[in-house]
Formats: C-alpha cells, sequence, structure tokens
C-alpha cells in the first residue's frame, strides 16, 4: 500500500499556529509506523522523523500506556489495537462522507455507486448508493474482497511498487472468481499498467459474470479509496465507458476536495 504522506521531515508540515506540539508529534509518530508497515525500532523512528531519541521514547511511552502502541518482545514498537476501533469508526465516517457522491453518480449513470477502501490485503466496501433499476449490483457494505478480481482494487493498487503487488499477491493468492479472473501476478501487473495509462480500471465479467465494473481513486484521499459504478454487461458498455470515466473522475476528484477542507479552519 503507497505511503499516505511522504517520509522525510523536511516534507512534514510546520507545527500549525496554536497546535500542541507534542500531540502532532505524536500523531506524526503513528503515521510513520504505518508507512513502515506497523512495526518500527526507536533508531528507525529518529532517522525518519529528526526527533532526538529521548523526545521519541517520552512520546512513545505515552502511546504505550494509552494502548496505540505496543512494544513487542523484541524491543520494536507496533501499532496497537486501540487504533482498529477509531480506524472501523473512521471508515464508517468516510463512507458516510462519500455519500452524497455517490448518489450524484447514480443520478448521472444510472448504474449502483460504490466507495471502497484498502484494508490490509483485502478491498473493503464502506459505502454504496444503488442504482434506480430493477437489474441491478448487490455487493453490500462491509463486504471483503481480494483485488485482484475487482475495478477497485486494480485502481487501488495503480501506483503501488510492482514488488510490494507481488508481495500482496503471494499473501492472498489469486483465486478465480470467474473464468475471466486474472490469476497471475504478470498479468495483473499488466492490467495495473493499463489502469495508469487510461487513467481509470475496469472489472469486464472478473468478480461476477455478467457485471461490468468502473473505478478511479479518490486522489490524495487520507487513506487508500476507489469509487466505482457497476452495473449489467449490456448497459455498462464501451460506449457508456466512455460517458461514465470522465464523470467519475470528476467526482473523485471533487470528494477529494471536499475530505481536503473537512477540518477546522479556525
Amino acid at each position: 500500500m503507497p505511503p499516505s504522506h511522504a517520509s522525510t521531515s523536511d516534507s512534514k508540515p510546520a507545527v500549525a499556529s496554536g497546535g500542541v506540539q507534542s500531540l502532532e508529534r505524536a500523531f506524526d509518530l503513528l503515521e510513520r509506523m504505518a508507512d513502515a508497515g506497523g512495526e518500527v525500532g526507536l533508531s528507525e523512528l529518529s532517522a525518519s522523523s529528526g526527533l532526538p531519541l529521548p523526545t521519541i521514547h517520552r512520546l512513545m511511552r505515552t502511546l504505550v500506556v494509552c494502548g496505540y502502541v505496543r512494544q513487542q518482545p523484541n524491543r520494536r514498537y507496533a501499532l496497537g489495537p486501540r487504533l482498529i476501533r477509531l480506524g472501523e469508526s473512521a471508515s464508517r465516517l468516510l463512507g458516510t462522507w462519500a455519500r452524497p457522491y455517490l448518489a450524484r453518480l447514480v443520478e448521472e449513470t444510472g448504474e449502483t455507486a460504490n466507495m471502497a477502501l484498502l484494508d490490509g490485503d483485502e478491498v473493503v466496501y464502506v459505502a454504496q448508493v444503488p442504482s434506480k433499476h430493477s437489474m441491478r449490483m448487490f455487493t453490500e457494505v462491509g463486504r471483503r474482497v481480494l483485488p485482484h478480481s475487482t475495478g477497485v482494487g486494480k485502481a487501488l493498487l495503480a501506483h503501488t511498487s510492482p514488488d510490494e503487488v507481488r508481495a500482496l499477491l503471494a499473501r492472498t493468492g489469486m483465486p478465480a472468481a470467474t473464468e475471466k479472473t486474472i490469476t497471475t501476478p504478470d498479468g495483473f501487473l499488466d492490467a495495473l499498467d493499463q489502469v495508469r495509462r487510461a487513467g481509470y480500471a475496469v472489472d469486464d465479467n472478473e468478480q461476477e459474470i455478467g457485471v461490468r465494473c468502473l473505478a478511479v481513486s479518490v486522489p490524495n484521499s487520507p487513506t487508500s479509496a476507489a469509487i466505482s459504478i457497476s452495473g449489467p454487461a449490456g448497459r455498462v458498455t464501451e460506449a457508456a465507458t466512455e460517458r461514465i470515466v470522465p464523470i467519475l473522475q470528476q467526482v473523485a476528484k471533487e470528494l477529494s476536495q471536499a475530505l481536503a477542507s473537512s477540518g477546522p479552519t479556525g
């Protein structure tokens, strides 16, 4: 999964006016831990953040006491279980914020609209607005699928390094959901290359026979997110794709801007 922010101290924003420096530093360390795979040593955090070891040690001890970080037997630090509850609640809220944008997608395309996140090695659907057609998709909120057989999975992984993609596929395997599912790492990497060139991803009967899905990533999202429309292959044709993709891309851009401006301004 690509990092959500740059990992060098030079790229970190300055302490906001009126902000609490120790709190900002603690969240910065948590993000750096996430970017490093969830487990790091103090020296690694010091090298990446530029903070002195005593400062990092104090912050980490506080995070351990609060349950947001745990110390491993090997003395390294790992993200703690209390973060799971925060993440689950944030994911639900993200889906709530996205619903008006998904509703617009349904209005303009006529097809079911979804939002999905990359959670570990899986794709999880966090929001959906169904099509008004009698024949529509039944992917439900909360459903988890493997990335290699979905349009949203391709959109989410398109800018991940090939080595990371291969490692993920090795962990999950590539079971065939249909006869059209991509089942080789090289084939999936070729598909991701096509996503980067085209600017959108396609699931063409790969998750469910008779269903096509078009997906794009949400740029600069606080966590890797993608939105999609899905419907019967007889409606989501090549001609429909030319009309729908610009709508998807515009809605993703507007959703990204809304997420970026959702913080307090005062």
